[in-house]
């Protein structure tokens, strides 16, 4: 199949082996060593690629991975003079016919391809109004004119305007006095280096002078995001509690679109991972052949192989972020599904999991992120030790964690989701995944064995928690609960 040329600019990064779900389970009739992945930014699919031999594979990743390299560490000005070749190549792919001139269906077909959704009804107005000759296509001018429209920011050229004066041109004193507006210490010195850096035109740079373009640059540059570009790296203090941060978290992190129907895939944890993401969630139920399985119970969302999620967890955990990654285990298993999770991550994890409190630390204090670089921890039920019952189980009351994480979730699905599975062919499995849910209020020791900083358990009220405060005991509140205890408590 002829593949759609694709930008670097485009690609987020580039997996050896196989190391994508795709190739995974596709994959084995080609030799690792013959294959690579190349993912996409957005929510665009993963490409999988099989080389003739080693060697192709391996010029293709270092190629590619040296290409994304000099892509990211080009400045402003530079990619500008990029520029012009890579609209040139949009430009002939959206012309169709081959005739040099751009009717406003071929007009539509480049606005996709670079990524704009502009709304029909104002592109057809900016096309009608570029179209000099009236003959319904762009053709040199014209056409340059509609793409100058396209990135015009009437807002700040208001605001360059104000500061330029009738001249439309920015010296370095007018440019020190909107930097100082911005409530930044700019000096003279410092305004000349902006202009020196970020203006277009040459002669105006020589001069120490900006005009709109340059105004423009820099404005839209990383040195004029609102964001304080020191904090793109941890400038925070990381050596508090656990439970002094706010840690980002995902709902339902398998799956890839809708909650119902969806598309449960490693792939999703991934880029959960890559997003900084620092808790996700497993949603576990019994699977076949004794293998625990991943997905979002009682509806017809695809299922993931437990022993899957948790290796591209390994793999990925902690290439964005050295801080700690937490497991949020959602457990519908029965007891010796629950122990072979228990395997699967120890076997698959190692020393990465977290199977013992930190030696040292002060049992009334939860460690902090900076303690737990590199770690794995577990979320869910511990059993209470030493364990009395004599076949080492001990049945838990279910916290109201589960049932009040979803219930306002359940009560919009429940009606939409039976209907589908009354009527599905796969009713009969998930019919079992019901059944086999009576086992969830007891606890492997195996899986108790692994959690030990978050575990959950019922809310005991405000009261009981203020006076017996558990810092490894957490609970979890639907928005509709937690908005009733802040009126009570606030």
């Amino acid at each position: 199949a002829r593949v759609p040329a694709v930008s670097v600019m485009n690609i987020e990064g580039v997996r050896e082996g196989h190391q994508s779900e795709g190739l995974r389970k596709y994959g084995a009739d080609f030799p690792e060593r013959h294959c690579f992945t190349l993912v996409f930014k957005g929510k665009r699919k993963n490409l999988d690629l099989a080389a003739r031999c080693e060697e192709d594979a391996r010029h293709w990743v270092q190629g590619l991975t040296k290409l994304m390299g000099r892509l990211q560490a080009m400045s402003q000005p530079e990619k500008l003079d990029q520029y012009p070749f890579w609209i040139h190549g949009v430009l002939q792919r959206a012309d169709r016919n081959k005739d040099n001139k751009m009717s406003f269906r071929e007009v539509k077909s480049m606005l996709r391809m670079i990524n704009i959704d502009m709304d029909d009804v104002y592109a057809y107005k900016l096309f009608k109004e570029c179209d000099r000759s009236g003959d319904e296509r762009l053709e040199g001018r014209e056409l340059e004119e509609f793409c100058r429209r396209l990135l015009r920011r009437p807002e700040l050229e208001e605001l360059f305007g104000r500061y330029s004066g009738e001249d439309r041109v920015l010296s370095a004193e007018e440019l020190r006095d909107f930097l100082r507006d911005q409530g930044e210490d700019a000096s003279l010195r410092q305004a000349c280096a902006v202009i020196r850096t970020y203006e277009l035109n040459e002669k105006a740079r020589q001069q120490d002078l900006m005009m709109l373009d340059g105004f423009m640059m820099y404005l839209l540059s990383a040195a004029g995001d609102i964001l304080n570009q020191e904090h793109t790296k941890v400038h925070q203090d990381m050596s508090q509690p656990l439970c002094h941060y706010f840690i980002s978290s995902s709902h339902n992190t398998y799956l890839t679109r809708n909650q119902i129907g969806g598309t449960s895939s490693t792939e999703a944890y991934v880029r959960a991972l890559m997003a900084g993401c620092r808790c996700v969630e497993l949603d576990c139920w019994e699977g076949s052949d004794g293998e625990p399985i991943v997905y979002h119970g009682h509806t017809l969302t695809s299922k993931i192989l437990f022993r899957d999620v948790i290796e591209s967890i390994r793999d990925y955990a902690f290439k964005q972020s050295p801080y700690p990654v937490i497991l949020s285990l959602e457990n519908h298993c029965g007891l010796e599904q629950q122990a072979t999770m228990a395997r699967h991550m120890k076997a698959i994890l190692g020393d990465m999991l977290l199977t013992q409190p930190l030696e040292g630390q002060d049992p009334h204090d939860l460690p902090s992120p900076e303690q737990l670089k590199g770690k794995v921890l577990v979320k869910g039920k511990k059993l209470p030790e030493p364990w009395h019952e004599p076949c080492g189980v001990t049945s838990l009351p279910d916290p109201e964690e589960e049932e009040e994480e979803e219930e306002e979730e359940e009560e919009k699905l429940q009606e939409r989701s039976s209907r589908q599975v009354r009527d599905s062919p796969r009713a009969m499995v998930l019919g079992d995944h019901g059944v086999l849910a009576k086992d969830a209020s007891q606890v492997a020791p195996e899986l108790s064995a692994v959690v030990v900083y978050c575990q959950a358990v019922p809310f005991p009220g405000l009261p009981h928690a203020l006076r017996h405060p558990r810092p490894c005991e957490m609970s979890s509140f639907s928005e509709r609960k937690a908005r009733k205890l802040i009126k009570q408590a606030g």
